[in-house]
């Protein structure tokens, strides 16, 4: 379905059709910067070494299950201009199905705890530097599967980089 952001963009959304993105699981999370700048450090002798931006990004990934008991953070890395991460939503006995329209947050869904994210990060950096954007929206992909994958290759990003950092 296309759908029209402030009446002008029109959007594809990249979600699974009539998935509820609130249920449990485990979800691989990527979001980057827009235009791709290296904003949160850089990898030296391949591994990532964090600015303050980096260290703001990762305290506020590190506070989620704070915010959202339902949330349980598993392998995360924050790259140059992006971050890479697992989410794990844990089952409860109460859960009903929930799916999120365009411009209706679900309380507890993967959209909504990434936006809250974005939000309180990109909140904080404004203080320091008011051009910080992220990208529109981000990625995800359930992982139904080779969840020791995911992690090893979130682990082994700094070492995989096809980039030429030092």
């Amino acid at each position: 379905m296309d759908i029209k952001f402030k009446n002008k963009y029109k959007i594809n959304s990249i979600r699974l059709k009539n998935y509820d993105y609130s249920q449990s699981g485990s979800y691989f999370i990527t979001i980057c910067l827009k235009n791709r700048f290296d904003y949160f450090g850089q990898i030296i002798n391949k591994m990532m070494i964090l600015n303050k931006y980096g260290k703001i990004i990762e305290k506020y990934w590190m506070e989620i299950p704070r915010h959202f008991k339902n949330i349980i953070l598993d392998e995360f890395i924050i790259m140059p201009n992006h971050l890479h991460g697992i989410l794990i939503i844990k089952p409860t006995n109460h859960h009903r199905p929930q799916y999120e329209r365009f411009g209706k947050p679900t309380k507890g869904s993967i959209p909504t705890i990434v936006r809250s994210f974005k939000s309180i990060s990109t909140k904080i950096i404004h203080e320091f530097d008011k051009n910080f954007q992220w990208q529109i929206g981000f990625y995800e992909r359930v992982i139904r599967n080779n969840l020791n994958g995911v992690r090893y290759y979130i682990k082994n990003n700094p070492k995989n980089l096809n980039k030429n950092y030092q």
